[in-house]
């Protein structure tokens, strides 16, 4: 019996060293640091450029009646019919689209600067 206890107490041992010598090699490692943030990249930039896209395209669609409409019209269809139907209607009216795409420009160069996805119906992935 004093045998295995010895054996136990130097396995034990060794295993105690063995977690100190790579626990020591472990936190003397440098932690992974994320690349710092561009600057105008907080949540408080993107809800005024966010809130600036919305009251543009908000007046846009106040002057435009015809896409107003069409917009309107898309609320209670079936969401797999709405992606559809928004190409359909946007490649028969080419400047619609190119007006609405320049409108919401500010909000894709924001996120591809500042490292966010973002699909849409107009613009796909930035």
């Amino acid at each position: 019996m004093g045998l295995s206890l010895n054996r136990l107490g130097s396995a034990g041992a060794l295993a105690v060293a063995a977690a100190a010598l790579l626990g020591a090699a472990v936190a003397g490692a440098e932690p992974a640091v994320a690349p710092p943030r561009p600057p105008n990249c907080a949540a408080a930039d993107l809800a005024g450029i966010a809130s600036g896209v919305a009251a543009a395209t908000s007046a846009y669609l106040f002057t435009h009646p015809d896409v107003n409409e069409f917009f309107t019209e898309l609320h209670g269809r079936p969401s797999e019919e709405v992606p559809a139907s928004t190409k359909a209607y946007f490649d028969t009216h080419p400047q619609e689209l190119a007006e609405l795409k320049g409108i919401r420009q500010p909000l894709l160069d924001f996120r591809t600067r500042c490292g966010y996805a973002e699909q849409g119906l107009l613009g796909g992935q930035p």
